[in-house]
């Protein structure tokens, strides 16, 4: 789920900068810092988008920069436990695919998609039923579910976020499309 949330943080102003600590000089230094990388409470900081406050500079012995406590606003992303997401399907594997939600990949594991057995098929980098005609490729969007996650702070790209299509009204948008059309006719047919 993104968010925005207030931050504070503490930068280090080089001494060619420390003639020009402005708040738009600080926002930058936090975007390098930080985006991009997690935050322990708030999630992945995807962007620094506004300094409230920056505080009194602080020296450290035998450090050449002077140090400030910001506060500020930042966009961050941080998916919750069973919360349904819609991402785009970035690499297919044997062993399932890999769905992008935002700035981290989540695990849709093959027994993690449907019913069907799905055989992998690397030439074309696609999933597909031995029993229907359905694929799920690379490009394909997807509609989701958070089952487990363990977030790597240090390097969010590490984290590892386990996926479910294996409900109603989860999985592959052209799927969960033809299912409804399915169900319409059906309603439609026993009304008559």
């Amino acid at each position: 789920m993104y968010k925005r949330v207030r931050l504070t943080d503490t930068v280090e102003v080089p001494p060619r900068h420390l003639a020009d600590v402005t708040p738009q000089r600080v926002k930058r230094l936090l975007q390098d810092k930080l985006e991009g990388r997690m935050d322990e409470d708030a999630g992945s900081v995807v962007s620094v988008v506004a300094v409230h406050d920056v505080g009194e500079g602080t020296v450290l012995p035998g450090r050449a920069g002077v140090y400030y406590e910001a506060a500020f606003d930042a966009i961050t992303f941080d998916p919750s436990m069973q919360e349904v997401v819609d991402g785009e399907v970035v690499e297919v594997v044997e062993f399932g695919a890999f769905v992008g939600i935002g700035p981290v990949d989540g695990l849709l594991h093959v027994s993690q998609i449907s019913n069907e057995y799905l055989a992998y098929d690397e030439e074309n980098q696609q999933l597909a039923s031995t029993e229907s005609n359905r694929t799920l490729s690379v490009g394909d969007s997807v509609r989701v579910r958070v089952v487990t996650k363990s977030i790597d702070e240090r390097n969010p790209r590490d984290s590892k976020i386990g996926l479910t299509a294996k409900q109603p009204g989860l999985g592959k948008h052209g799927w969960l499309e033809s299912e409804r059309q399915a169900a319409t006719a059906a309603t439609e047919a026993e009304g008559q």
